[in-house]
């Protein structure tokens, strides 16, 4: 494949021409397939497919077939012809491994740098995230040097990057875009208003927040836009596949369909439709390393072909949630969505920016961080809410400022040195033991 051939927005003029564009990778993407060990098992005995009623016919692969095919069963080209190797960026269970070869790679970030306030060599992109084996970090890096960006790589949960530090690199670098998962703009934001900082006024330079790793509200995506003045561009992907979806000029959500087959998996029937509410069900379209067919990305969605604004001729998805829930009573399922949609549309006077949940058999356990002025309020307000929204009990808990997100987290400065032996008589050798990251 040569990354030049990919297509671009505006190679296409309707949906249908679209929808073609899709048919006619099917046959390579089905050979591309039969390469791997995975599918040349799946395939055997019989002829390859290579038609699109033999798509039509090819059961769905899981995330479980990655994970029990790791962590080269899927390969589809020789190991010399493989550029980056990731795992999926969960906290618990065994690894789901991607790889892409140097074309693969290229389209990757081409798709990241989808962005409609653009990435430019005058900008100082800030990237937020574990630079490990987890996708988004490197993608974000690599993206924004693509563009000619420069480039300032910020860890991640590590006592090297304090949120005091952050701050003070936003501030200091006048730093124009940012990278991270969408729980650290609040934490940011947190953090800065405990220096004496207004994020909305103290940072100038800044024009724009990327975000993804992490489910995203319609309301807790305004609140953070709200909180610091300047627009949050969401990104929604997964490892295995790299940049699904991001945002047009006219604010709509596009599946990149141009490089994806998408389906609707109806968990209910068992049957896959064009369009609707269910299971997304992905075939990349140009994939060479780990070519995947009918990949059940497990995220409940809504698709739509509809007509933008923008004139891209692109689906429009709303994620609904990433994963199924959990019960409540008999018969409700509470996402997490669900209930941050709630608690971020609670007014922006009363101050709630941190909460968790419990899905409890009988109820709904949420705790809220909240001053003593607005601790009532918000308490009626979000139990009322989820009562006539979730039609689920309801218990909500108002913690005082710091209960959730401890103020030493927001406010401590100290970052890790690096360890010696030897020490001059004014050091203290006991920060040698702060080191390692936390």
């Amino acid at each position: 494949m040569s990354y030049e051939h990919l297509p671009q927005i505006g190679d296409w003029s309707s949906f249908e021409e679209l929808s073609s564009m899709q048919d006619e990778r099917i046959p390579g993407v089905l050979a591309r397939a039969a390469g791997s060990p995975f599918y040349a098992k799946r395939f055997s005995g019989r002829a390859a497919p290579g038609s699109l009623e033999d798509f039509a016919a090819i059961a769905l692969t899981t995330k479980l077939d990655l994970i029990q095919s790791y962590p080269f069963g899927m390969r589809a080209v020789p190991q010399s012809e493989l550029a980056m190797y990731f795992e999926t960026s969960g906290t618990s269970g065994p690894p789901t491994p991607a790889y892409y070869t140097e074309s693969d790679w290229r389209d990757v970030v081409e798709r990241y740098a989808r962005k409609t306030t653009g990435i430019h060599p005058s900008d100082i992109f800030f990237v937020r995230g574990p630079y490990a084996l987890g996708m988004s970090t490197h993608l974000a890096h690599q993206s924004g040097r693509s563009c000619g960006a420069t480039i300032v790589p910020g860890d991640h949960a590590s006592s090297i990057m304090p949120y005091p530090r952050v701050v003070q690199i936003l501030h200091d670098l006048g730093v124009t875009l940012t990278w991270c998962n969408p729980t650290d703009c609040l934490l940011w934001a947190a953090a800065a208003l405990r220096a004496g900082l207004d994020p909305r006024r103290d940072f100038p330079m800044l024009r724009a927040l990327f975000v993804g790793g992490e489910p995203l509200s319609v309301a807790r995506r305004r609140r953070i836009s709200e909180i610091w003045g300047v627009p949050v561009v969401d990104e929604y992907g997964c490892s295995e596949i790299g940049s699904l979806a991001g945002r047009c000029p006219a604010d709509s959500f596009h599946l990149w369909a141009d490089r994806v087959k998408p389906e609707i998996y109806d968990e209910a029937s068992g049957t896959l439709k064009p369009s609707g509410v269910g299971e997304l069900v992905l075939t990349p379209l140009y994939l060479e390393a780990m070519p995947l067919v009918r990949y059940n990305v497990h995220d409940r969605v809504e698709l739509s072909y509809e007509d933008c604004d923008c004139g891209w001729k692109l689906p429009i998805v709303t994620v609904l949630s990433r994963g199924h829930g959990h019960p409540v009573g008999d018969t409700a399922r509470i996402t997490g969505l669900g209930v941050e949609e709630l608690v971020f549309s609670l007014p922006a006077e009363l101050g709630v920016m941190f909460w968790r949940a419990k899905a409890e058999p009988d109820r709904l356990r949420v705790q809220i961080e909240a001053a003593d002025s607005s601790a009532e309020a918000a308490e009626a307000t979000l139990r009322d809410a989820v009562h006539d929204e979730l039609a689920v009990p309801c218990v909500v808990e108002v913690l005082p400022p710091g209960a959730l997100v401890p103020d030493d987290l927001l406010t401590n400065p100290r970052r890790a040195l690096k360890p010696r032996p030897l020490y001059g008589p004014d050091e203290s050798w006991e920060e040698a033991i702060v080191f390692t990251a936390s």
